[in-house]
C-alpha cells in the first residue's frame, strides 16, 4: 500500500489569470494525480494575474516528477519553479554553531579570549576535570560515522553520510539540549577509526558512534569504551535495544504475558540484532533463538560465523535448533525483525503463539507485510511513521546521553540500557496503553528528562558517575 510522505513533498510555485475556476483546475489536477495538497499560499496578486506556492506530497521522486508535469501541462497556468521541500531543507546544511555569550565589547573580549582566556586554560592544566565546567566538553556529543551502513543505504561513504549525522544532532539538540556535532571519517579502517577518536576524544564528553557496519562496528565499540573515560555509544546496537525493550514490556502487559516464559525468535544478527538480542536476555527473556540470511545461529555453526554471532550462539537458541527463519518462530510469542524487508511471510505468523507480537523493523519495507501482518498480530511494531507503534530510536538516545553527561559519566552499561527502557516503557500513560499504544512519541513533552533521570540513577548505582566538587561559584573564587 503505497503512501505520500512529507520527506517527498513539493513546493509548487504557479502563475495564472485572476479569474473563477483556475485554481480548482490545479487541484483537481493535483488530485488526479494523487498527491496531497498540504498548504496553499498566496505569493502575488498582480495585472489580473495571481500567483501561488502549492506544498504536496509524494509517494517518490517519479511521482513528484509526474505531479509537476501536470501541472505544467495545464492550459494558461504557468509553473514558475518546483522545489523538493526536503532538499530546500538541507540547503546550507541543517546545523550552525553560534555563540553561548555575546562579545559586544573590549571588555568581554578580554575575557572571552586574550588575555583572560589565559587564566581559565592554566586552571584547567592543573585540574582537567574543570573542562567539564569552563569549556563545551560537560555538553558536547561527537557523533562519529564512517557511513558503511547508512539508514538502509549501505556503504555511501562519509561525505554521503552527513546530512544524516547533522540531522542526529539536530535531534539531540531539539530533545534534550545536547550540542552534538559530526565527524564523518574518511576511513574504514577500525584501527584509523579508533586512534582518530581517541585523539579527538578530550573536546567531548560523549561519543555517539552511527552507521558503522557490522562486525567492525563491534570492535571499534569495544575498543574505545575500554580506552576512554567518557561514554562510547554506539545508537544502531543500544538505541535500538533499548527502544525494543522498551516496546516490548508494554506489548507484554497488553497481552498478559510474562518476560520469562515467552519465545523470541529475532530475524538479524548485525549490530542491532545482536545488541536487541543481549539486552533482552538482561530484560528475563530465557527462550531466545537468533536468525541471519544463513539460518539460526547455534554454536559451532559451520557457516557464516564470526566471533559475535559464536558468542551470542552460547547463550541463545536453547534447543538447538538448525532451520530457518520460518522454523525459529513456530510457537514464539514474539517476533523481532531487524534485518531486511519481506524476509518472513505473512502466514509464517500464524504458526506463531495465538496473538503473537510482531516488531517487523526494517525500514522503510518491513521484514513481513505490514498492512497484512495487522490481521494476525496482537500488536505490530514497525518502523514507520504511518503505522501505529513506531520504534524509533530518537525517543532514546536523546534522554541517554543527557542522563550520561549530567552525572559525568564514564561508561554506559547494561543497568543503565534497562533504567532507559523501564523509563521509556512507563512514559505511556496506563491509560492510553494499549496494543496500538505501547511506545511515547518522540514528541511527548519531558520524555527525554524521564530518560535522562533513570540513566542518571543507574550511572550512580553502579558506579560510573564522576562529579565535580566545586560549584560554578567555587571555580571562580579558586581561579581569581
Amino acid at each position: 500500500m503505497r503512501q505520500v510522505s512529507p520527506s517527498t513533498s513539493l513546493t509548487l510555485e504557479v502563475r495564472y489569470p485572476s479569474r473563477s475556476g483556475m485554481l480548482a483546475s490545479i487541484t483537481s489536477a493535483l488530485a488526479a494525480q494523487g498527491a496531497l495538497i498540504r498548504a496553499v499560499t498566496i505569493t502575488e496578486t498582480k495585472a489580473g494575474y495571481t500567483s501561488r506556492a502549492i506544498d504536496v506530497e509524494a509517494f517518490d521522486e517519479q511521482h513528484e516528477l509526474a505531479i509537476a508535469a501536470a501541472v505544467a501541462a495545464l492550459d494558461e497556468v504557468e509553473l514558475l519553479q518546483t522545489t523538493d521541500r526536503t532538499f530546500a531543507l538541507h540547503v546550507g546544511g541543517k546545523i550552525t554553531v553560534e555563540n553561548r555569550v555575546p562579545l559586544r565589547d573590549r571588555d568581554a573580549l578580554s575575557r572571552a579570549y586574550t588575555p583572560g582566556v589565559a587564566r581559565v586554560c592554566k586552571r584547567i592544566e592543573s585540574d582537567l576535570a574543570a573542562a567539564y565546567h569552563l569549556t563545551v566538553k560537560g555538553n558536547l556529543v561527537a557523533v562519529v560515522s564512517d557511513g558503511t551502513a547508512v539508514l538502509g543505504l549501505g556503504n555511501i561513504g562519509p561525505y554521503g553520510a552527513m546530512p544524516v549525522m547533522e540531522g542526529k544532532c539536530m535531534l539531540f539538540k531539539e530533545f534534550a539540549g545536547v550540542d552534538a556535532f559530526p565527524l564523518c571519517l574518511s576511513t574504514q579502517d577500525p584501527e584509523a577509526i579508533i586512534a582518530t577518536v581517541k585523539a579527538v576524544a578530550p573536546t567531548f564528553g560523549g561519543i555517539n558512534l552511527e552507521d558503522i557496519s557490522a562486525p567492525r562496528c563491534f570492535e571499534i565499540e569495544e575498543r574505545l569504551r575500554a580506552e576512554l573515560d567518557i561514554p562510547v555509544f554506539h545508537d544502531d546496537q543500544h538505541g535500538t535495544a533499548v527502544v525494543v525493550a522498551a516496546g516490548l514490556i508494554n506489548a507484554l502487559k497488553v497481552t498478559g504475558r510474562q518476560v520469562g516464559e515467552i519465545r523470541v525468535a529475532i530475524s538479524g544478527a548485525g549490530a542491532a540484532g545482536i545488541a536487541v538480542s543481549n539486552l533482552l536476555l538482561a530484560l528475563g527473556v530465557q527462550d531466545l533463538i537468533v536468525c541471519d540470511s544463513v539460518g539460526t545461529l547455534y554454536p559451532g555453526r559451520p557457516k557464516g560465523m564470526n566471533p559475535y554471532k559464536e558468542r551470542l550462539a552460547q547463550r541463545t537458541n536453547r534447543d538447538k535448533l538448525d532451520g530457518t527463519l520460518t522454523d525459529a518462530v513456530r510457537g514464539a510469542e514474539v517476533f523481532v525483525g531487524v534485518s531486511g524487508p519481506n524476509v518472513l511471510a505473512v502466514e509464517a505468523l500464524t504458526t506463531m503463539a495465538p496473538r503473537p507480537i510482531v516488531f517487523a523493523l526494517a525500514n522503510p519495507i518491513p521484514e513481513v507485510d505490514a498492512w497484512a501482518a495487522q490481521e494476525v498480530a496482537a500488536v505490530l511494531a514497525t518502523g514507520r511513521s504511518d503505522l501505529p507503534n513506531q520504534i524509533n530510536n530518537a525517543i532514546a538516545f536523546p534522554g541517554i546521553f543527557r542522563g550520561l553527561l549530567d552525572v559525568r559519566a564514564t561508561d554506559v552499561n547494561t543497568t543503565m540500557l534497562l533504567a532507559a527502557a523501564e523509563a521509556l516503557a512507563n512514559a505511556v500513560d496506563p491509560s492510553i496503553l494499549c496494543e496500538g499504544d505501547i511506545i511515547p512519541s518522540v514528541f511527548q513533552p519531558g520524555l527525554s528528562t524521564l530518560v535522562a533521570t533513570a540513566v542518571a540513577k543507574a550511572a550512580r548505582q553502579t558506579g560510573v558517575a564522576r562529579y565535580l566538587h566545586a560549584s560554578l561559584g567555587e571555580l571562580g573564587e579558586l581561579g581569581a
